[in-house]
């Protein structure tokens, strides 16, 4: 980043904005300097072997299944759903490299980085790259992260910005019914409707011919494998349904931990209490963690975007016992009452969008 200093500060001026805890500041950065000492940031290589290892073997089984148990609707729909799985738990394991946090040097990180997510996935790493790290620097806050970005073309998000959004008279969709409409252009649509034919886009627009190659080859790939089984046509519905599969896998555990939280403007807060306002947990289990490629703790994540995942569970105490010393909300959940938040968010901010479209 040596683009970016413009110069060194004097012995006496601050080292933060005045409008930030200094406190805070300094409790986060010992508590940094605390995972560093206790090795949480050093990966175990072989965890994530077995992670790959894993997705590996749902690939062969899948095929395995078609090619002896025949193109009936059984075989056809079981395959379906050991690729949709494969395909969650290999966004799990991107997400992993993109974030370099399996190997020491980040250009390992960014070779396999390109392998799982092109070869295995079909989409362009430069795309995640630069819609990702826009989410983890400014998450939740509106114009910042593009997570958000459906705000307010299709849904009204967050309290402040959906009252804001009725007293201007907008309305793009009926928000009211935006909890509805969720089940419809939400975690069924996002992946097979939209980002489906938008990373092509992406990669061509922005001359991303490497990642261009290796989206290729899944594509090339999966229709060598599974046209000789089950025919141009019935390859073509195996790849949507798996698609279909993994969107709504997607959509349910990625939004689970952010958009029933604080959305708003950037308000320039200090990096705990910013990341805790836009970010929660799901209880902790096995089944949880696998689930979730360890996004169930989603605080300890973006707190530490470069942790490796199996060792959150290590840091967790450590993070809310800092949440408690400075009245911040640390909220953890189980994984149903997570799904049932996004909907009851999506309803409390659509009736607030109306009363204040209505009446105000």
């Amino acid at each position: 980043m040596k683009c970016l200093l413009i110069g060194e500060l004097a012995p006496g001026q601050p080292s933060m904005e005045p409008c930030k805890n200094a406190a805070m500041v300094e409790d986060f950065r010992t508590l940094r300097s605390t995972v560093e000492q206790m090795d949480l940031l050093n990966p175990n290589k072989l965890f994530f072997f077995c992670v790959l290892l894993h997705i590996l073997l749902l690939d062969v089984l899948g095929w395995l299944n078609l090619y002896y148990f025949g193109p009936s609707l059984i075989p056809f729909l079981i395959t379906s759903l050991i690729l949709g799985t494969l395909q969650a738990q290999a966004g799990w394991l991107q997400h992993d490299f993109g974030h370099l946090s399996v190997f020491s040097k980040s250009k390992w990180n960014h070779l396999v980085h390109h392998f799982v997510i092109g070869q295995l996935k079909g989409a362009p790493a430069s795309w995640w790259n630069h819609l990702h790290f826009q989410h983890h620097a400014k998450p939740n806050c509106f114009r910042k992260d593009p997570d958000i970005n459906m705000h307010p073309l299709f849904f009204a998000l967050g309290k402040k910005l959906s009252v804001e959004l009725g007293i201007k008279k907008k309305k793009y969709m009926p928000y009211n019914h935006q909890h509805k409409y969720f089940f419809l252009i939400g975690p069924p649509a996002l992946l097979p409707l939209y980002f489906q034919w938008y990373i092509f886009y992406f990669a061509v627009q922005r001359k991303k011919w490497v990642d261009l190659a290796w989206m290729i080859s899944f594509y090339v790939r999966f229709a060598y494998c599974y046209f000789p089984l089950i025919g141009i046509g019935g390859t073509i519905s195996m790849f949507m349904l798996v698609r279909f599969i993994e969107s709504n896998w997607f959509v349910w555990v990625t939004q689970m931990n952010h958009i029933p939280m604080h959305i708003d403007y950037d308000q320039n807060k200090e990096w705990l209490s910013g990341q805790l306002q836009a970010t929660c947990n799901v209880d902790q289990s096995l089944f949880n963690d696998w689930f979730s490629g360890h996004l169930n703790f989603q605080i300890e994540h973006h707190l530490f975007p470069t942790m490796p995942r199996h060792n959150y569970w290590k840091v967790a105490p450590l993070v809310r016992s800092l949440c408690k010393k400075y009245g911040i909300e640390y909220q953890s959940k189980p994984l149903f009452t997570a799904f049932a938040d996004i909907v009851h968010s999506l309803k409390e901010s659509g009736e607030l969008w109306l009363d204040a479209y209505l009446h105000k």
